[in-house]
Formats: C-alpha cells, structure tokens, sequence
C-alpha cells in the first residue's frame, strides 16, 4: 500500500516569528514515523486565516493526502484555525474532531474549550490539533485507526473497514 503523503501545519504567531521553539510540530512528525505515513511538508505560519487557508489550499492541490494542523483552535481572539479550515473544506468530517473531543473530556474539562474541526477539501482530509504538543499527541492516538481507511475512501480505493 502506498504511503500517505502528509503535511504538518504549526499556527503559532511567536513560533512564526522564531520567538519560540516548535514542539508540536516536530511530535506530530513523530506520530506520522510511529505510522508509517511520509511526511512531506512542515510549514509553520502565523494565526492569521488568510495564511492559514493560503497553505491548506496550496499543500491541498500539492497532493498532500492528510493536513493536519496544530494550534490555534482554542477561545483567544487570534484562535481562528477552524474558521479558516471550514472556509477551504468541501466537507466537513466531524466525527474526527468528536472523537477527539469526547476522548480528551476523560482527560482534562478544558476540552470542551476545543473548537476543532475537521474536513475534506477534494481529495484531502484536514484536521484540526491542539497546539500543546501532548495535547497533539493524545488526539492523534485517539483517531489514528481510523485514517488509512479514511484516506482509502479519498482515494477511491475499496478497502476492508477492518471491523473492531
């Protein structure tokens, strides 16, 4: 089966500026190693939402299979990546984001604060993280069986859904 291209977003304006390390990032890319999913692009961009739908369109239409985004999803005033991720997708997959949402509830109340979303922009499949690398971490375990299968189906491949 062939490897799914994946591209690492950072929202972070003080990361963007170089004022503070990247450490999300750098977790999300070694989740994508622990699964055998080639990462492609890291890109780091500040909150501001036409950068952020700048880079999810333009890594979209590079071929980029699975966007996944971190930080930027939470109440501030500059938290405005669900908002730009739901004006490029053509479909929105909320069961990502519920799961995330309900699996993290077990963990911690201040995810209820989490905005995320998740969606289909032609043939790829964007998520939305949170911006603590942990956080990231955790989200991603919660969700990871069921992305091949999702990037399958983008892919028009027919596949076993594997069952439990």
């Amino acid at each position: 089966m062939e490897k799914i291209k994946c591209g690492i977003i950072t929202v972070s304006d003080r990361s963007s500026r170089g004022e503070r390390e990247d450490l999300s990032g750098p977790e999300i890319r070694k989740w994508a190693e622990r699964n055998n999913i080639n990462v492609s692009k890291e890109v780091i961009v500040p909150d501001e939402i036409d950068r952020i739908k700048k880079i999810l369109i333009e890594l979209s239409d590079e071929g980029i299979e699975l966007l996944l985004t971190t930080g930027g999803t939470g109440f501030a005033p500059r938290d405005v990546t669900p908002e730009a991720t739901k004006e490029v997708i053509d479909r929105e997959a909320p069961g990502f984001a519920e799961a995330m949402r309900m699996k993290s509830l077990e963990i911690t109340p201040h995810a209820m604060l989490s905005r995320a979303v998740s969606g289909i922009r032609k043939s790829t499949l964007i998520i939305n993280l949170p911006g603590s690398p942990k956080g990231a971490r955790e989200n991603l375990q919660f969700i990871e069986k069921a992305i091949p299968h999702a990037i399958d189906l983008l892919r028009n491949q027919v596949t076993d859904c594997g069952g439990k």
